[in-house]
């Protein structure tokens, strides 16, 4: 009974870090009130929700409690650490500390040496991504001591993915006419490819190879051709070079 209602709990605050994020996306809220919300899903002694600039090629954090110099780790140095290859990787799944093996913590300057000094013992980095396939920022969350977070916790805050991207997404929200209304997933997402497709155009402009492509993306080449003939089909495009082309119009890059 007691773990039904804590699951109970952990998904009505799911809801209010849903709407706390629908607020932030209309700038009827501060991005601060999403953190607020999301301290009601999973405990933690220091959270940032920060904008990925494409541009200046850096984070800018809209919301946070890092101390300084963990901040400015996550805004100029986090996206060349050995574990935002793996947050950016094909899975996108968020990477929970406890989960980390020893030996990409070893090799992790974020971990060595802004981590650990804070004493931080678990958590979760989480890379946010637009319904087109777009990388628009991330989630941290770290805790000093040892807290056991619940499975239904851990799955809640993979499934609030979106609604966090969104309440980062510069393309989602106000604008100096007002308040924009949010685009449905189909209108953010080019030509109504699925997300699989939308990273495999992405590695068309690469000119990479189908099985080239499918090592990068950890599936088959045999999936990759189908993926391919897909994004033709649906595009109306003769061939790859075309697809890359389309791809470039529209900025779609491949994950590095």
């Amino acid at each position: 009974m007691t773990t039904e209602r804590s699951t109970a709990d952990i998904l009505d605050a799911a809801v209010h870090v849903r709407e706390a994020a629908r607020s932030a996306t209309r700038g009827a809220a501060g991005v601060d009130t999403v953190l607020a919300a999301l301290s009601e899903v999973v405990e933690y002694d220091h959270a940032s929700l920060a904008r990925w600039d494409p541009l200046r090629r850096r984070h800018t954090t809209l919301a946070g409690s890092y101390p300084d110099d963990a901040t400015a780790y996550i805004e100029a140095r986090l996206h060349h650490d050995p574990v935002f290859t793996v947050l950016r990787g094909p899975a996108r799944d968020g990477l929970w500390l406890r989960d980390v093996p020893g030996r990409l913590l070893a090799s992790s300057p974020g971990f060595q040496e802004v981590l650990a000094p804070l004493g931080i013992e678990d958590g979760v980095a989480q890379c946010l991504f637009a319904s087109d396939g777009r990388y628009v920022g991330m989630l941290n969350v770290s805790t000093r001591r040892p807290r056991r977070t619940p499975d239904p916790a851990r799955a809640v805050v993979t499934l609030l993915t979106e609604s966090l991207a969104a309440a980062l997404d510069p393309r989602v929200g106000t604008s100096a006419e007002g308040p924009a209304e949010e685009a449905t997933p189909e209108a953010r997402r080019p030509g109504g490819l699925s997300p699989r497709e939308l990273q495999v155009l992405a590695e068309l402009t690469t000119g990479r190879t189908n099985r080239e492509i499918a090592e990068r993306l950890y599936i088959t080449p045999r999936t990759v051709g189908t993926h391919v003939e897909h994004i033709l089909t649906k595009l109306d495009l003769p061939n790859r070079a075309a697809a890359a082309a389309r791809a470039a119009a529209w900025g779609i890059e491949p994950a590095r």
